[in-house]
């Protein structure tokens, strides 16, 4: 099987193109990649908020926190 669309070595490689695999596929594996990457971001923002929330919900509002911290 071949990705390169070359199927003997037996030619002048100065004449060839691309050698690499996949070739022309570049802006489809950007776009998969970009995707990937705000998703990514995305999921991690919702989980970090989530894990936020439930940290200042064991420790009680913001007003709470001020005055525990005042009343010392």
């Amino acid at each position: 099987m071949s990705t390169t669309g070359i199927s003997s070595w037996a030619v002048d490689l100065a004449d060839v193109g691309a050698i690499y695999p996949f070739q022309g596929a570049e802006f489809l594996m950007l776009i998969i990649g970009l995707v990937f990457w705000i998703w990514w971001h995305i999921t991690t923002f919702r989980s970090e908020l989530t894990l936020h929330e439930e940290k200042v919900s064991n420790f009680g509002t913001a007003e709470n926190i001020s005055s525990a911290i005042e009343s010392d």
